[in-house]
């Protein structure tokens, strides 16, 4: 086998070939020779025969540089190698077939205007695919194409510098510069590429502002408010950013400090603007020197300068009719509560500052004054009370006063007056709160009782301080003053008795120390109460003696019940036996009560005989059966009936309670309370009577001897449950 070959790019055509060749071949095609590796049986091909070896296209080195391949002979017939396998590497050499290629097609740069010859700007950079250890195809110079004489480049390095010196953004802003790179070390022939940089000339403050005019007028009416713009004037900058901004201030002729000025940040232009009240009576016209210079200044163009300029502000101030000027923002007045009505608290003022100065006329607002406590004089402007002051009622009183010109009422300004409303003693100390008062039966002398205190409406400047005593000595109790406003109820005696004396009133004086010193009398009304061993109340009603004491409270139920029962027994037989008698609707005048009810019911005159029976009082059996009043409509319409006599083993009072709840649930029943009485004396019994008590034929004979114990409890109870005289008449 032939030893590895290198081809060189001359060879590399469809038409190159190499020939392997084995010392056993013989001629007579019993070999046949097989090809492998790196691109074997695409790039390469062989003859089986003849072993040449054929590229079957161009061959490119930037591709791949060498190509391993491996060749054997075999014997055709059966297959066998009949020399080993030999390895060889074909090595492609380079053409000159790839031009310089820029790593950017468009550069941009920037550099500041003004920069010296050989600033850095940029650096581009191109690069070939070609070898560059075969000769000159990979070796790449740069040059300039267009952007001379402003910029140059280094043919090696291809750093971009500048060419010219002081170059002005203000003259020109933007180039384009045409970089060429070319290999063959830019001999005749060799290949070439290009790229466009951008560059741009960066701002630096090198010029200064200018003023558009040397002079400036403006006017503004002297009523104009503070803040209130005048005009604008411009200082023109050729720099732009941050170079080109420029603050302005007043130099000259603003002596008072009528002026500001300030930049508005959007347009750079100088706003004058009102700083204080103008006057056209006291100066016409103001003549202003304004300066405008750059914020920021680069000291390498410090001989440029001066960085800065002046103009001529001349503002004209025009007259207008004033309104009125009071001598103060606002007036603060104080006055005792006591004065008489119709003393002044305060006088205001107020003047026309035009030239010619018109008469002021001066009114109080109502809308302040609703109540018209205030009244003003017009002509001087003096504030009068009209009513009377009360400091505990209002305090302060905010006015509001009108200065009108009356050459022209529509020129008028207001003003707050404040008067203040001081302090006299006109008001008495009374009791703080209302007390509930009470001492224990076995209360010891100098035990306390209540600790009382006071208040009053009066404010003094060193604080209230008030004086506690007796109206008049008491034998009973005292006040001590604890001297913090505060004072003691103290028993004098041991022992109280509420049977004897329920309450006692104890008229305290109550003093303060402002002058004229005010005082007055308060009553305590203290109650007698029992109470146990540890001054804890139990009870103050004196009625709670006439039962026994030690009972319990179910005790005291249980006879109280019995007591009523036995109320009911009396009533019950009286009614009986008045109705074994017979008796009429009225027998005498003297069996009148003083009960008169009124029920606000006219009735329908003679014909309305169906209004109300006061018989039904007297005599329920009296009543029409199935007869309703006309005046009023039952909400369920019920026939009146009568309820048939008990049966012998009926209990009294379970007929009662019967009786009743027939009488709750009947819608003819009269609507008001009365004393309704049964026609039922109940069946005989052996006893002959309802009772132990006798019973006789007519109420004489009757001995009520048995009510002379209990008739004052009785008279106690009907006055605890509502009864009128004629209820202690049991």
């Amino acid at each position: 086998m032939q030893n590895p070959v290198i081809c060189s790019n001359t060879c590399l055509s469809l038409f190159w070939s190499l020939q392997l060749h084995s010392d056993q071949d013989k001629g007579d095609d019993s070999l046949k020779y097989i090809l492998s590796g790196d691109g074997a049986g695409t790039l390469f091909v062989i003859d089986e025969k003849t072993g040449d070896i054929h590229a079957t296209r161009r061959i490119d080195r930037e591709e791949k540089a060498s190509y391993t391949l491996r060749a054997q002979a075999v014997n055709r017939k059966s297959g066998k190698p009949v020399e080993p396998e030999s390895e060889f590497t074909i090595k492609i050499h380079d053409i000159n077939d790839n031009e310089p290629t820029f790593s950017d097609e468009v550069y941009s740069a920037s550099v500041p205007e003004m920069s010296d010859i050989g600033t850095f700007v940029v650096q581009v950079t191109a690069a070939d695919a070609d070898d560059p250890s075969y000769g000159n195809s990979a070796k790449v110079v740069y040059s300039i194409l267009q952007g001379q004489p402003y910029f140059s480049v280094d043919p090696d390095t291809g750093i971009i510098r500048t060419a010219l010196p002081n170059m002005n953004r203000e003259n020109r802003e933007h180039y384009q510069v045409v970089i060429q790179a070319k290999d063959m070390g830019g001999q005749m022939g060799g290949l070439s590429g290009t790229t466009t940089v951008n560059i741009t000339l960066t701002d630096v403050n090198d010029n200064p502002p200018r003023f558009l005019q040397n002079t400036y007028h403006f006017s503004i009416p002297e009523s104009s408010p503070v803040g209130t713009t005048i005009g604008r004037i411009k200082a023109a900058d050729a720099d732009i950013g941050k170079n080109a901004e420029v603050q302005y201030r007043i130099t000259d002729g603003d002596e008072m400090n009528m002026f500001d000025i300030v930049t508005d940040k959007f347009t750079q232009d100088g706003v004058i603007t009102v700083r204080k009240y103008l006057d056209y009576e006291t100066r016409r016209l103001y003549t202003l020197k304004v300066e405008a210079m750059n914020i920021l200044m680069d000291p390498r163009f410090y001989y440029l300068g001066p960085f800065k300029d002046t103009a001529a502000v001349k503002i004209s101030i025009e007259d207008v009719d004033e309104h009125p000027i009071f001598s103060r923002p606002s007036y603060l007045f104080e006055v005792l509560e006591d004065i008489d009505i119709g003393t002044i608290v305060g006088t205001v003022m107020a003047r026309d500052p035009d030239g010619a100065s018109s008469p002021i006329r001066f009114s109080l607002d109502r809308h302040t004054d609703l109540d018209r406590i205030f009244n003003i004089h017009s002509g001087n402007g003096s504030i009068y009370t009209s009513k009377s002051l009360d400091r505990e009622i209002s305090q302060w009183h905010n006015l509001s006063i009108i200065a009108t010109e009356l050459n022209n009422p529509k020129q008028a300004t207001r003003v707050h007056v404040y008067v203040k409303v001081l302090d006299v003693n006109d008001n008495a100390p009374e009791f703080a709160t209302f007390y509930d008062t009470f001492v224990c039966e076995n209360a010891r002398a100098g035990q306390l009782i209540q600790t009382i205190s006071a208040i009053d409406k009066d404010d003094p400047p060193g604080g209230q301080k008030y004086f506690f005593s007796l109206a008049a000595v008491n034998p009973n109790f005292t006040v001590q003053d604890i001297e913090d406003n505060t004072a003691r109820i103290v028993a004098r005696r041991n022992g109280f008795n509420r049977h004897e004396i329920s309450n006692y009133l104890l008229p305290v004086v109550i003093s303060d120390n402002d002058y004229p010193i005010q005082s007055s009398t308060g009553t305590l009304t203290i109650r007698v109460c029992a109470c146990d061993n540890q001054g804890n109340l139990q009870s103050c009603n004196a009625e709670a003696l006439l039962l026994p004491a030690g009972l319990s409270t179910g005790a005291l139920i249980a006879i109280l019940l019995c007591i009523i029962i036995l109320l009911v027994i009396v009533v019950l037989f009286a009614a009986m036996k008045r109705q074994r008698k017979k008796e009429p609707l009225i027998l005498s005048k003297e069996d009148i009560r003083d009960n008169i009810v009124s029920y606000n019911d006219e009735g329908g005159g003679e014909e309305d005989t169906q209004a109300f029976d006061i018989g039904t009082l007297r005599n329920p059996g009296a009543m029409e059966d199935k007869k309703l009043r006309r005046d009023i409509v039952p909400e369920t319409l019920l026939l009146p009936r009568r309820t048939a006599s008990a049966p012998d083993s009926t209990d009294v009072r379970d007929f009662i309670n019967q009786r009743l709840k027939e009488h709750d649930i009947d819608p003819t029943a009269p609507p008001y309370d009365s004393l309704a009485t049964y026609a039922y004396e109940g069946n005989d019994s052996i006893a002959e009577s309802l009772s132990s008590l006798e019973s006789g034929t007519t109420e004489s004979d009757h001995n009520y001897e048995y009510l002379k114990e209990w008739g004052p409890q009785f008279n106690k109870l009907a006055e605890m449950y509502g009864g009128g005289e004629s209820d202690r008449d049991l």
